[in-house]
């Protein structure tokens, strides 16, 4: 059972030298609709590597490129007037990101996106983007299928941000980091994220999520051995009335 909010784990498009089958953080799943624009670079296409802690665009910087997620895990964040950043997303392989630009003629990045881990993505010219979306129409279902499902996400979002206890927000944070949902794996590692950072992406302080992720671990929730792990069970908390 998934929390309502938890949606199915997409699977990017595989690369050309991606075998079908192959598994692990920054896979590469089987060719999906829209494979064939996104799998290789071509006119207004470039695969772009990111290594950890790499920035790919910066907030109010003008924004005329869209990026196909191919593999690894991308963070978003803002700042504020005052200096004050706090993380609002963090997406993976099969997502999109800066594709706001397609909808007005001048864009100015709304958040800074950076590499969580090594990552790829395949950066997409937004003259390029638009003439798939109206030609291709395998390609524009599956974007449209992502803003459907990512609209979705921002709504539970929400949701989770008004009703539910920081402990139900921080175990169902760290279920969708471990991309729980698709595969129930017990002990899936998560990306490497600071509790400072958790703290901003579920809207509490660093003590509270130090307390919590304390608490979790002590009823075997999470793991610690050099990484951090999420065992399924930890599903138990967002679900507890």
């Amino acid at each position: 059972m998934r929390p309502n909010n938890m949606r199915r784990n997409k699977e990017a498009p595989a690369p050309p030298d991606a075998k079908h089958g192959q598994s692990g953080a920054g896979k590469a799943g089987p060719p999906e609709k829209g494979s064939a624009f996104l799998s290789r670079p071509g006119k207004g296409k470039t695969v772009v590597p990111l290594v950890k802690g790499q920035v790919l665009f910066s907030q109010g910087e003008p924004g005329d490129n869209v990026f196909f997620i191919r593999k690894g895990r991308i963070k978003f964040s803002v700042v504020s007037k005052n200096g004050r950043e706090a993380t609002i997303a963090m997406l993976g392989p099969g997502d999109f990101a800066g594709h706001e630009c397609i909808a007005v003629r001048t864009l100015l990045r709304l958040a800074t996106a950076s590499a969580v881990i090594d990552s790829e993505v395949l950066r997409i010219e937004k003259t390029e983007m638009i003439r798939a979306l109206r030609e291709d129409h395998a390609f524009s279902d599956f974007f449209h299928r992502f803003l459907l499902e990512r609209s979705i996400d921002i709504q539970a979002d929400l949701v989770d941000q008004l009703f539910n206890s920081s402990e139900k927000r921080l175990a169902r944070m760290l279920l969708l980091l471990a991309q729980y949902g698709d595969e129930d794996k017990p002990g899936t590692v998560i990306p490497k994220v600071s509790q400072e950072v958790l703290a901003t992406m579920i809207g509490t302080t660093r003590s509270r999520v130090n307390y919590f992720m304390n608490r979790f671990r002590k009823l075997g929730f999470i793991h610690y051995d050099g990484e951090l792990r999420v065992n399924p069970s930890l599903l138990n908390i967002v679900l507890r009335d």
